[in-house]
């Protein structure tokens, strides 16, 4: 049996990191990213799709948007499972209980384990929704597909552990459920396939990244299973990528695309500088060259700067003291100090003040 697994697409979600007009862009682009899964279903002739939840963002879904999954998932010819997970939790009002779904599309809507056989296919799907948005029991528990022959493939929204509150499945849990393939969502970063004795799992990750958290491509698995072995490959759907860039800032007009890169891309300028780099500028001269680009500062002072901590005068004292505090810093604290050294500095030699 061939499947497709996918997860966490969060539809509707508010971008709210980027200008009002490249949000809605987004949020337009992730709308048609189930249309893109569906055609990759078709190109693959999968049997079976299994949707373990937080298809949805939250509790604010928009018409276009229910209307846009459910067309797509009525065009692949293949039963489809879905399993809501915490952002879309099956509560009074929502589209997995209100809209009309394909006839090829089933949504559990209890949090108990409920199980549908396809005599067809010669195999069992068992899987439960969240009903509210939070969970502390392990949906797993105490439950187990028979020894009968039949594949049994489970398709739940969860956090392995044993503890959470987002539906915590204890290994052990995995290990005793008999499952020939878990179909597990909620983690957006994709695991490939893993084991828990016998049984094989997997969280496919989010098929589009949607911050500097979820970098790089994203897409969804494609799962074959059969007794005794199952097989996963990942498949690239996203139609941009999150990047994060170091450059030194010395060459930074040079490392800037001659073409306009599709991306989001957070840019790290590395190396030294006596003076706060102006960000603002630099972003401004980045902006035609990505969809969306932010800077940040992580240079440096020159060596030959902090040299002068030798000297017996205030400057040396107060960059003896400034590089102590430097020793014992965290990331966050150490950008904070040397922005202040670069301050304390432009004061104590009467420079122009050196704020961006």
């Amino acid at each position: 049996m061939k499947l497709l697994h996918a997860s966490d697409f969060h539809l509707d979600s508010p971008f709210r990191q980027l200008d009002e007009g490249k949000a809605m862009t987004r949020r337009r682009e992730l709308r048609e990213l189930p249309a893109r899964l569906a055609k990759l279903a078709v190109e693959e002739g999968v049997d079976l799709v299994l949707l373990p939840g937080d298809l949805f963002d939250g509790e604010r879904v928009y018409p276009e948007t229910v209307e846009a999954l459910a067309e797509a998932l009525a065009s692949i010819p293949a039963p489809v499972f879905i399993a809501p997970g915490n952002h879309d939790h099956c509560r009074p009002g929502s589209p997995y209980l209100t809209a009309r779904w394909p006839e090829n599309v089933h949504i559990f809507t209890r949090r108990e384990m409920e199980s549908v056989e396809l005599s067809e296919l010669n195999c069992v799907i068992h899987g439960c929704a969240f009903t509210e948005n939070h969970r502390e029991d392990d949906p797993l528990a105490g439950f187990a597909a028979p020894d009968d022959g039949k594949l049994h493939l489970f398709c739940v929204h969860g956090e392995v552990g044993k503890e959470g509150r987002y539906g915590p499945i204890d290994p052990r849990s995995l290990a005793l459920s008999g499952a020939n393939y878990v179909a597990l969502g909620h983690v957006h970063a994709g695991t490939g396939l893993q084991f828990e004795g016998n049984t094989p799992w997997a969280y496919p990750g989010c098929p589009e990244g949607r911050g500097f958290d979820e970098l790089g491509e994203k897409g969804c698995l494609i799962v074959t299973v059969e007794k005794g072995k199952t097989e996963a490959e990942f498949r690239p759907v996203s139609g941009r990528r999150y990047r994060i860039e170091r450059v030194e800032a010395n060459s930074f007009r040079e490392s800037l695309p001659a073409e306009l890169s599709p991306d989001l891309v957070r840019i790290i300028l590395t190396g030294e500088s006596e003076n706060t780099p102006d960000l603002d500028g630099l972003t401004a001269l980045a902006q035609p060259h990505f969809f969306h680009v932010e800077l940040r500062d992580e240079t440096t002072l020159p060596e030959s700067l902090w040299a002068r901590q030798e000297e017996d005068s205030l400057t040396g004292l107060f960059l003896r003291e400034m590089s102590r505090q430097l020793e014992s810093a965290d990331d966050e604290q150490r950008a904070q100090l040397l922005l202040a050294t670069r301050f304390g500095l432009a004061a104590l030699e009467g420079r122009e003040d050196i704020r961006p």
